[in-house]
């Protein structure tokens, strides 16, 4: 496979890393005025929406339900893989940071190594993904703080908490996709964002909407999360993978952290301390050693 990347395509690949990263801030927003219950919804349906115009303007449409397989997988990444990380995320973003809450979700792919260990053959743990392991488990718990550990009930440990089980999500999301049919290039996003669209629903019934205040700042958030966070960055995601590949797209998770850093430092003057910036360096070199590949011998004539 090449992997020379044309200017484009690493454009593409920030343009892609941006929105995602920028949902932090644009949670952070959200959550100052509206209940979980009403911003889950509002980005699942903007997200399926932008989806579903693209999907059409392709001229492609979802598989039928006699495809057990696929809708097994489309069901799978609707509600483990997008559904329910989202209301865990954007639980813990009531009361952390976004740019902690970023470099919380940057251990997702040390989950993933765990679990690709356990499903597949090809992807067992070597020496240097053990390393990463240990190094990305020690970043985790020096993110969190030894204070935090002390206090289980802790609301900022919970929040954290709460963070790490949507990045676990995440890596579970991983593990489905890799076994999941292959389908046209819209169908699978647009299937499993309609699915989580429609399992945030009952969310709407138990909102109390006596103390709802839609602001145009949260209304304008919510939105930016469906249309840009979850819509545009599938369409940009879909695009990307038909033209490089998945392990291109996975860099993301280097730069999402970093780049939500840097967003929450100009938009709400958000400044993590030392012990932060050195867990931040754990984990990414944690993820680093847990891809590399011991290099083989070179053969003898």
């Amino acid at each position: 496979m090449n992997t020379q990347r044309s200017p484009a395509e690493w454009a593409l690949f920030l343009l892609l890393s941006s929105c995602w990263a920028g949902a932090f801030a644009m949670t952070k927003v959200a959550v100052e005025d509206l209940p979980v219950s009403v911003i889950i919804p509002g980005r699942l349906g903007c997200g399926a929406a932008v989806l579903w115009i693209a999907m059409l303007a392709r001229g492609e449409r979802l598989p039928p339900f006699s495809n057990r397989p696929a809708w097994l997988s489309i069901i799978g990444l609707g509600t483990i893989g997008t559904a329910m990380p989202f209301y865990l995320i954007t639980m813990g973003q009531t009361t952390i940071d976004s740019s902690l809450a970023a470099l919380l979700i940057s251990a997702a792919p040390l989950f993933t190594a765990i679990l690709a260990h356990l499903y597949f053959r090809d992807e067992q743990l070597t020496g240097f993904k053990v390393i990463g392991l240990l190094a990305g488990f020690a970043g985790v718990v020096l993110l969190i703080g030894p204070d935090a550990l002390k206090g289980l009930g802790n609301a900022d440990l919970v929040a954290q908490l709460l963070v790490l089980g949507g990045a676990l999500c995440y890596s579970i999301n991983g593990i489905i996709a890799r076994q999941a049919p292959r389908l046209a290039p819209t169908v699978m996003p647009v299937g499993f964002v309609t699915v989580a669209a429609l399992c945030s629903v009952p969310m709407l019934f138990w909102t109390d909407w006596s103390t709802v205040t839609l602001t145009p700042e949260s209304a304008a958030a919510v939105i930016g999360l469906g249309a840009v966070s979850t819509g545009l960055a599938g369409i940009i995601l879909i695009f990307l993978v038909s033209r490089t590949s998945a392990t291109f797209i996975a860099l993301t998770g280097y730069v999402i952290p970093i780049l939500s850093a840097i967003i929450g430092f100009f938009a709400f003057q958000e400044v993590q301390s030392w012990s932060a910036l050195g867990a931040f360096v754990l984990i990414l070199s944690g993820v680093w050693f847990s891809q590399r590949q011991r290099r083989r011998a070179p053969r003898q004539a």
